[in-house]
């Protein structure tokens, strides 16, 4: 495996997952969402069996507003464990997450996994898709 490349997609997983932290009064950096994709990117919640597909400002909007109006707090989200396939230039990751927070004022702690496909760009490694399911 290019350790390189796996440096580049770890980086990338990791600005991903800390875009949405919101710990000691500090604010979520979604547009760390629109850095790491590419602007066609698509973002898949498939929790429950309810699919719901967004595209970049679908996902980050209703986000932005939970992460500051007080409906979540304290909030992080961190990689716990991954495999990682790198293929010339496409790869795709295997994510198992965790995440805590206050939803409403109640502690909660939960944990998912996700699936990442990343492709290289001009630009350098990008995401192109994201699909997640909580446990």
């Amino acid at each position: 495996m290019d350790t390189g490349v796996k440096d580049e997609l770890d980086r990338l997983m990791r600005a991903l997952f800390g875009a949405f932290g919101n710990l000691g009064g500090t604010g979520p950096d979604l547009a760390v969402v629109r850095e790491v994709f590419i602007p066609e990117g698509l973002i898949i919640k498939n929790v429950g069996g309810e699919t719901e597909i967004y595209d970049l400002d679908a996902f980050i909007a209703p986000r932005q507003r939970m992460l500051t109006d007080g409906t979540l707090t304290e909030f992080s989200e961190w990689e716990i464990a991954e495999r990682t396939e790198i293929f010339g230039s496409i790869a795709q990751r295997f994510s198992e997450y965790g995440k805590s927070g206050f939803r409403d004022g109640e502690w909660f702690e939960g944990f998912g996994r996700q699936t990442t496909q990343f492709v290289r760009t001009r630009d350098g490694w990008k995401m192109s898709a994201a699909a997640w399911d909580d446990v």
